[in-house]
């Protein structure tokens, strides 16, 4: 990830946020940590103790205030998407 991010950050012209949600994004807090390290020269000021003990099952922002990129944890529930998507499928 450390490389891909950057290549990103050039290609987009920059970002205006960067989400972590579902699976490892949201609740794997080192592995955030260890994605947005370094990334401080592309305008990603994250608070890496608040990531480390924000609460979790609710969306989070983590970057420190003047950050010119936000960085987000946003819950997510894949499963019932994917039940209420079934649903109004069978129900046709």
């Amino acid at each position: 990830m450390e490389d891909v991010l950057p290549r990103l950050f050039s290609r987009e012209g920059g970002v205006d946020a960067i989400v972590f949600t579902a699976g490892v994004g949201e609740n794997d807090r080192s592995v955030r940590a260890r994605i947005l390290q370094g990334l401080e020269y592309l305008g990603v000021d994250v608070d890496f103790d608040y990531n480390m003990s924000c609460p979790r099952g609710e969306e989070v922002d983590i970057s420190k205030p003047g950050s010119k990129v936000k960085v987000f944890i946003i819950p997510t529930d894949e499963e019932m998407v994917i039940a209420k998507d079934t649903a109004k499928l069978t129900a046709k």
